[in-house]
């Protein structure tokens, strides 16, 4: 009896001896990098007018699809090409206040404003934008066809056009806030996406500004453009 139980194991090793070997690994010489990217962004402001600041955190969230596109036979470099929605808010202390002849900047002076002989407290004052965008990257990484974690270097631009641009104020009184027409459409800039595997960092700097030329506040020129700073994850 042990030596049929002996013999009978050695038959299940030889039977799974060459099943493995019947069952080569396959590897897919042909992948692609297609991913979804989501992003979360810390926002700042560049070439500030006099005696703004700003408050608050403001921030932006992003998400899309990003197309694969290899240019070399070991695949390490691609052009990525995506769609993808991203909201924004900028906290800050320029006011915007609409009226007949269109939008009126000031600059809001220790947290109080008057309206209409009324002083009140300002709690929260920003710019929020809605956009579709564009990315177009060109893409490097050290990935093979086994390994799915992988450094990476993405740059390239980043195209947008904001379907929702609003002004809002929230005053001790409550709060109010407009469709902003001077809050420029067609935005661009030059990004970069540096990292491993899942995390990686994001820069945008604008190239557009975020207003539209015209724009002033005490006769000063409102050239603001963003630079969003963050983290970027990519899912296969």
């Amino acid at each position: 009896m042990k030596k049929l139980i002996l013999g009978f194991i050695a038959l299940c090793n030889l039977g799974l001896n060459a099943q493995v070997k019947d069952e080569p690994e396959t590897v897919d010489l042909n992948y692609l990098e297609d991913q979804f990217y989501l992003g979360i962004t810390y926002n700042s402001l560049l070439y500030k007018p006099d005696d703004f600041t700003q408050r608050n955190l403001s921030y932006g969230f992003q998400g899309g699809f990003i197309k694969d596109i290899p240019v070399n036979t070991d695949r390490t470099f691609a052009i990525g090409l995506g769609l993808g929605y991203a909201v924004n808010s900028y906290y800050s202390n320029l006011w915007a206040s609409e009226s007949s002849g269109g939008v009126t900047y000031s600059i809001i002076e220790e947290d109080v404003i008057t309206v209409d002989d009324v002083e009140l407290t300002v709690k929260r004052n920003k710019v929020e934008t809605h956009l579709v965008e564009v990315p177009l990257e060109l893409r490097w990484r050290n990935s093979t066809p086994k390994e799915y974690k992988f450094t990476r270097i993405y740059g390239g631009m980043k195209f947008g056009y904001i379907f929702s641009g609003r002004s809002k104020l929230v005053t001790s009184s409550g709060a109010t806030s407009f469709a902003n027409p001077d809050i420029k459409r067609f935005q661009y800039g030059l990004m970069l996406n540096v990292g491993y595997n899942t995390f990686n960092v994001h820069v945008y700097y604008a190239l557009s500004k975020l207003l539209e030329d015209g724009a002033t506040v005490d006769a000063e020129s409102l050239d603001l453009k963003p630079l969003r700073i963050g983290l970027i994850f990519y899912i296969l």
